[in-house]
């Protein structure tokens, strides 16, 4: 299983794990919406398997968004007073903005993982 997080992480194809989903090279902190490949530029694999293949990935991204919300709140209520200050909404839209590039390129990352065909 780590070895999978590995190759997820690594933005490595789920097929041969040496081509590369995306054109960047890692996965963290690039700004911009994400530039995927259509193929795997070593087996020829095709990422997105039919139109509308990536909608499912959305769920996974507000997953994502939702427990990186909480994680924020969490850390920064140990810096006020108060059970829940309002100061605390605009650090959460902050952390939720910074982190939304990279939530994209892991939340389908994760998605093609999940319905890769593993039998082959």
């Amino acid at each position: 299983m780590s070895h999978v997080i590995a190759h997820i992480l690594n933005n490595d194809c789920p097929h041969c794990l040496e081509g590369k989903v995306f054109n960047e090279k890692s996965i963290f902190f690039t700004i911009g919406f994400p530039k995927m490949n259509k193929f795997c530029s070593r087996c020829q694999f095709k990422f997105e398997k039919e139109p509308g293949y990536f909608f499912g990935a959305m769920y996974v991204n507000y997953g994502l968004t939702v427990a990186q919300s909480i994680a924020t709140y969490v850390i920064a209520q140990f810096f006020f007073t108060e059970t829940f200050d309002l100061r605390i909404i605009p650090i959460i839209g902050v952390v939720i903005i910074a982190m939304s590039s990279f939530n994209i390129r892991l939340s389908r990352l994760l998605w093609i993982y999940m319905f890769k065909n593993y039998s082959s």
